[in-house]
């Protein structure tokens, strides 16, 4: 086959192909007599793989299965997609904890008398009670303080940085230890991280996850929340599926792979 015939298939241009194939993405083509690129099914096996990695786990993680398989190195390909389930998991078990939280503040919202505050941010106490059970509080955040900004940022995964734009956009709200001036984080500081860094990965504006968070704060107003958490919802099912889709490629091309190859140790041929 041509660099067109595999790139037909995909709806992308030949030079991607040769990209995909430079990069490390598919294995070397052999060439022709004049110098023509031949490919085989299994290269358009392992394109297949590739770009259906690409939407399971995007770019920069797909370009990593990849070249560890092509360097015998399959336990890394899979600790890479390890990696995309174990987000995958906690993205869910964020969600539903979220989700819980939205139903216990729409029932206080029920049942609270009406109060000349009860638009604004709730207190502590209240804001920390919408945590309903220990599995919606460990999916979340740990009860008390956190610690330090640097401790928060190693959680998530995002630098420290980031979360000073969420605290200057009003995403999260830290208290400062009268005595040294730092930050503290309560649970619901922690939760309304939590909630932004989920919605960040949906492609949330910072503008938007304000709002969002400024609802789940409130005792009412939360129909945008909820539907915003609809939405990502109908995310998380999609990458489930594609995560399911690429298993199935990666299956058929490693099927087309040599076994041996693939476990053999470096410098065994």
């Amino acid at each position: 086959m041509r660099p067109f015939d595999l790139a037909r298939e995909h709806g992308i241009s030949a030079q991607a192909v040769r990209n995909y194939e430079r990069d490390g993405f598919i294995p070397a083509a052999r060439r022709s007599a004049s110098g023509y690129r031949i490919y085989t099914e299994a290269h358009a096996a392992a394109l297949r793989a590739y770009l259906s990695l690409v939407q399971a786990l995007g770019y920069a993680a797909a370009g990593q299965v990849m070249n560890a398989l092509h360097d015998d190195r399959l336990d890394d390909a899979l600790t890479v997609i390890d990696r995309g389930h174990h987000q995958l998991l906690r993205d869910r078990d964020t969600l539903s904890s979220v989700r819980q939280a939205v139903e216990h503040l729409t029932a206080e919202a029920n049942t609270t008398p009406a109060h000349p505050d009860a638009a604004g941010p709730v207190s502590p106490d209240v804001a920390d009670s919408v945590r309903p059970d220990a599995a919606a509080i460990s999916a979340i955040g740990t009860i008390g303080a956190i610690g330090t900004i640097g401790d928060l940022a190693h959680r998530l995964g995002v630098t420290t940085a980031t979360l000073r734009n969420w605290e200057d956009a009003g995403i999260i709200v830290p208290e400062r230890d009268p005595a040294t001036g730092y930050r503290v984080f309560r649970t619901t500081d922690v939760r309304d991280a939590e909630l932004a860094h989920l919605l960040r990965r949906g492609g949330y504006l910072l503008d938007h996850i304000a709002a969002v968070v400024q609802q789940i704060r409130t005792a009412g107003g939360t129909d945008a929340l909820s539907r915003s958490l609809d939405d990502w919802q109908e995310k998380l099912t999609a990458r489930g599926l594609a995560m399911l889709k690429a298993s199935a490629q990666l299956n058929d091309y490693l099927n087309q792979l040599d076994a041996a190859a693939l476990t053999a140790a470096p410098g065994d041929g």
